[in-house]
């Protein structure tokens, strides 16, 4: 049996699901934030060996660990559902005691097959660690730098003559009421940034790159060693519809194509998963006017299902396939 382990918001699991479904082969969803609102589990160990089960108490569907072969972790979330509510501290206290609970459990299901993984996730997802895998690998990478200083990140800027500014993390912040701003990569000269306040700086941690000119941008999908590249066309866009940031160019019609990677890209990308201990990962290439490709980022557990709409890459059946081929090897 797959375990998938997700939320209920996330509709990436549900192709996969439903091309196992039509194989017939067994599935069990966990939403993880109805953890304790919508099933019942045990986890248990004695001399006899351990045991773990758990049953959707809508659905009375069970699974149990000599069953589970592989498993997806698809983005989990904390457990944030109660079947009854008590008062906030004592709500607050047992979802704690889930969210513990799920996290030690996820470590012990990481010793099975795994696409996503609670062990390394979100270790791999640190970008100077992916910088420094790619460059150990030989791969082209922009000068980067992290600082809180504004006369380090003025320095860089000067030294490049052009940067890019990203967000670390927190890709957008909540302003009130249904106002959000979102964090796209802005584009900006050493001028714009020596004439910033020095507190822009010292309050947070600034996230500067060397804006590499592009030709076109890639996202490679690769699952267990099978690479879907995407050809993102944002050079097409105009500057604040996609040309700097594709993510922008998403809701403005920005091309998406299949595109043939190299052997030696596909080699890079899988060399990388095996550095981070990882089997899928949604990778960030800039190909520059002169054909070069530059790596920008590898996530970990990236989205990939407006690829699959855009490009007809059937990736979702490659998850499926792997699962099983997976799941049959360990419970066989």
């Amino acid at each position: 049996m797959i375990l998938v382990v997700t939320n209920k918001e996330d509709v990436h699991p549900t192709p996969v699901i439903e091309y196992l479904t039509s194989k017939r082969h067994p599935v069990f969803r966990l939403n993880t934030e109805a953890l304790l609102s919508d099933y019942d589990f045990t986890w248990s160990c004695s001399h006899d060996g351990i045991d773990f089960s758990i049953t959707n108490v809508k659905t009375g569907l069970c699974a149990r660990s000599r069953d589970i072969g592989a498993v997806w972790e698809r983005r989990p979330v904390l457990p944030s559902e109660l079947r009854i509510t008590n008062c906030e501290e004592i709500n607050r206290h047992n979802l704690t005691e889930a969210g513990g609970f799920l996290s030690f459990l996820l470590y012990w299901l990481g010793t099975r097959f795994c696409i996503g993984q609670h062990l390394y996730d979100r270790s791999a997802a640190s970008k100077m660690l992916q910088l420094d895998v790619a460059l150990q690998l030989g791969m082209q990478v922009p000068p980067t730098c992290f600082s809180n200083c504004k006369a380090d990140i003025v320095n860089f800027a000067q030294a490049c003559g052009c940067v890019a500014i990203k967000s670390i993390e927190s890709d957008n912040v909540w302003l009130g009421g249904e106002d959000e701003y979102v964090f796209y990569a802005q584009k900006a000269e050493p001028q714009d940034i020596a004439a910033s306040s020095e507190e822009a700086f010292t309050q947070t941690v600034s996230f500067v790159q060397d804006y590499v000119d592009k030709a076109f941008e890639l996202r490679v999908t690769v699952v267990d060693g099978e690479a879907f590249a995407c050809k993102i066309d944002s050079q097409a866009m105009d500057e604040d519809k996609g040309k700097t940031d594709w993510r922008q160019g998403l809701d403005y019609g920005i091309r998406h194509e299949v595109f043939p990677l190299p052997d030696r890209v596909t080699a890079f990308c899988n060399k990388f998963l095996e550095r981070i201990h990882l089997n899928f990962g949604c990778f960030d290439f800039i190909v520059t006017p002169s054909g070069e490709y530059v790596f920008l980022e590898c996530n970990p557990n990236g989205q990939w299902l407006w690829v699959e709409m855009e490009t007809g890459m059937n990736i979702s059946q490659a998850i499926a396939e792997c699962l099983m081929r997976h799941d049959k090897q360990t419970t066989t």
